[in-house]
């Protein structure tokens, strides 16, 4: 059998196996995406409920650590759905940047924290790549509360943790989800070019 079969193989395998739970996550994630694309509140009601039906299967697959850091996602979803709501009724759900240093001091903060994660995942655990599982979390965390803040470099930052996601599952075998995390790359190029366009557009004088 050639690579390329194997690949096809495993995602059509990956798809058959796919629950109508797991499925109806799968399709709140890229509602999530995408709506939030458009910067509606809308897209954290299917961001926490995407969540929290991976709570529950975490949980059912005596995941703990997964089933808490989607406990995370959804207190975040709550967060961005008061936040946004908020800003627009004051009509100012602007997009907006942060100063470079900023941004450093939350990838140092990020990378101690991964590293001591990534301690705890390779004595513990049987984890295949601890350091780079640990940064995709933590930096995945950062970055939904990036989107919350409606910040520009919150594309950029899914732009690389999806690129890392990919790589991970694939060389793992698991086409599948590397697929569904190229899915996801595709959709922060376009969120990141669009938000762009916004950020550069002048606001209208009142």
């Amino acid at each position: 059998m050639t690579d390329s079969s194997h690949v096809i193989e495993s995602i059509i395998t990956g798809l058959a196996a796919t629950t109508p739970l797991e499925a109806a996550s799968v399709v709140l994630g890229l509602a999530y995406s995408l709506l939030a694309i458009k910067r509606t509140r809308w897209c954290w009601v299917a961001g926490g409920l995407g969540s929290a039906i991976l709570i529950y299967l975490a949980l059912r697959a005596r995941l703990p650590m997964q089933a808490a850091l989607q406990g995370c996602y959804v207190v975040m979803s709550v967060y961005g759905f008061w936040h946004w709501s908020r800003k627009e009724r004051e009509a100012a759900l602007a997009v907006t940047t942060w100063p470079l240093r900023f941004h450093v001091a939350a990838w140092i903060a990020i990378l101690i924290v991964s590293a001591l994660t990534a301690r705890w995942l390779a004595a513990q655990t049987q984890a295949a790549w601890p350091f780079l599982d640990s940064l995709s979390t933590w930096g995945s965390l950062f970055a939904t509360w990036l989107v919350a803040r409606v910040k520009l470099e919150n594309w950029l930052y899914w732009i690389a943790i999806d690129s890392l996601l990919s790589y991970l599952f694939g060389v793992q075998g698991l086409y599948f989800v590397a697929l569904l995390s190229t899915l996801y790359l595709v959709v922060s190029v376009v969120g990141f070019l669009r938000w762009l366009k916004t950020y550069r557009t002048p606001v209208p004088a009142s």
